[in-house]
């Protein structure tokens, strides 16, 4: 009855399916790269990516009228090409006939995409944490929210299909949709891609929000050595030795004058002996040998000191020797 009032005859899943798999082999023939999406089990999509982009078609109420029958369609493998481009999504879906789907997905806005950076800074450790969506949950929110997150909204879609249905979003494009989600499940980047993004983004700005590092001062600023000694009269060399605890009840010694480098030169050499014979003694300047002439005078001058050195005694007076007189 439904066919006379122009509903066309029933097909079932499994002719779909058929049908599909026939025009996929002619399709190859040809030489043409083609795509399929294969639809395993009652899922659709099965990874965070897949099954966000999903949900985001479905909580749209343009969409609610013909999503249910572009389930169907995906799910006996009806889309038979899918190829995703920047901005750009083109189908070929199998129905009475084959149909060109074609779908344009306006790309995120610059300022759009560095608020999503800036919420999700620090929370994505790495590239294959984020493709395989291991995400904690308030950065998955932030991704998916239905105003300003990476899924587009209707006003941003743009729908085409060459069947004859007057609706802007038919069953074959539904199908298509939703093989969008399927393909995120084996190639999740190419979310990035469409939207016109880069996902490494995410993870260059993990670090913008850490604090930098204090500048280290300028050499013009740091004293050196010599410096510190001129500013605060210091003997630099005695620094570098560490003070030592003094015991109780005992004054502490004094501290040796750290000699220079120069003086332990100045030192050496002049403790090497002028002639040879026994070394000196370092640090002990050797004596010098007394010649001849220097023994007698020092002889001589010291007779004359002993002889000072004895008192004085007085002359004897005369003896007067008495003659007889003649």
């Amino acid at each position: 009855m439904g066919y006379w009032w122009g509903w066309k005859p029933y097909v079932s899943v499994a002719e779909k399916k058929q049908k599909a798999e026939k025009l996929i082999a002619k399709l190859k023939k040809k030489g043409g790269s083609i795509a399929p999406v294969i639809i395993t089990g009652r899922k659709i999509a099965s990874s965070f990516w897949g099954i966000s982009w999903c949900k985001n078609l479905e909580r749209y109420s343009d969409y609610e009228s013909r999503l249910p029958r572009g389930r169907s369609y995906v799910r006996s493998g009806s889309v038979i090409d899918l190829q995703i481009g920047k901005g750009e999504v083109t189908a070929k879906v199998s129905g009475t006939e084959l149909y060109a789907v074609k779908i344009n997905i306006e790309p995120v806005t610059p300022e759009r995409w560095k608020a999503i950076c800036k919420d999700c800074a620090g929370a994505i450790d790495s590239l294959v944490e984020l493709l395989q969506g291991r995400l904690a949950k308030g950065v998955m929110d932030r991704v998916c929210r239905e105003t300003d997150g990476l899924f587009p909204a209707p006003g941003e879609i743009g729908l085409s299909c060459s069947c004859p249905d007057w609706a802007d979003m038919c069953k074959h494009v539904a199908a298509a949709l939703y093989g969008i989600g399927a393909r995120l499940d084996e190639q999740p980047e190419l979310l990035f891609l469409l939207r016109g993004v880069n996902e490494s983004d995410l993870i260059a700005s993990a670090g913008e929000t850490l604090a930098q590092p204090e500048s280290l001062p300028g050499a013009s600023n740091v004293l050196v050595d010599a410096d510190m000694a001129a500013l605060f009269g210091l003997d630099m060399a005695d620094s570098a030795e560490p003070e030592m605890p003094v015991p109780a009840g005992k004054s502490p010694r004094p501290k040796k004058a750290a000699k220079s480098v120069a003086a332990k030169d100045a030192g050496k050499t002049a403790s090497k002996p002028a002639s040879k014979g026994k070394a000196a003694k370092p640090g002990k300047a050797a004596a010098p040998k007394k010649t001849p002439e220097a023994q007698t005078t020092g002889k001589s001058r010291g007779a004359a000191a002993r002889a000072e050195a004895k008192p004085k005694t007085q002359p004897k007076s005369p003896v007067k020797t008495t003659t007889g007189k003649k």
